[in-house]
């Protein structure tokens, strides 16, 4: 399984993929390996960790991005991402997060996406407006976000699954 965006691939971890990459590739991170993990204890988690986000040009990898695990009862998931440093201010974020969000909401376990980050952090800040994601308030130095599927507006030709 793989999102195709008009310049990304985006796809799932999974223990062969990650395997399967150069080790320079992208840092596998805890996080990447925790995901790996559980994956093997719980295949259903697929689609619903870590996903790695590729420049289809170039062929490397710019990120990650992904869901803090399977719908809940109240079909939530919660998602967070990352570009590198040197594939920051391109619209990658945004196009990745409308992509995986997409996918999501093709799913009858999810009506509604959240997400967090730091009060100051404008950069993301922008990618969460820009996908339409509405401030629900502060907690701290958290700000909440949140979208619903009725308001997603979701648009067939955003990315392609596969």
């Amino acid at each position: 399984m793989k999102l195709e965006t008009e310049r990304l691939f985006i796809i799932p971890c999974s223990k062969p993929y990650i395997e399967s990459l150069s080790t320079d590739a992208y840092p596998i991170r805890n996080q990447i390996k925790s995901h790996v993990e559980r994956l093997e204890q719980d295949p259903e988690l697929y689609g619903w960790g870590v996903w790695l986000v590729t420049e289809k040009e170039t062929g490397m990898i710019v990120g990650d991005i992904g869901f803090k695990g399977k719908p809940s009862a109240e079909r939530t998931v919660e998602v967070g991402y990352g570009i590198i440093p040197s594939a920051q201010q391109k619209g990658y974020a945004t196009e990745s997060v409308k992509a995986i969000i997409d996918w999501a909401f093709t799913s009858d376990q999810v009506n509604r996406v959240i997400a967090e980050c730091l009060i100051n952090n404008d950069p993301s800040i922008r990618v969460l407006e820009k996908i339409n994601m509405k401030r629900l308030g502060q907690e701290g130095e958290m700000l909440n976000w949140e979208l619903k599927k009725e308001e997603a507006g979701l648009t067939k030709n955003t990315a392609a699954f596969s």
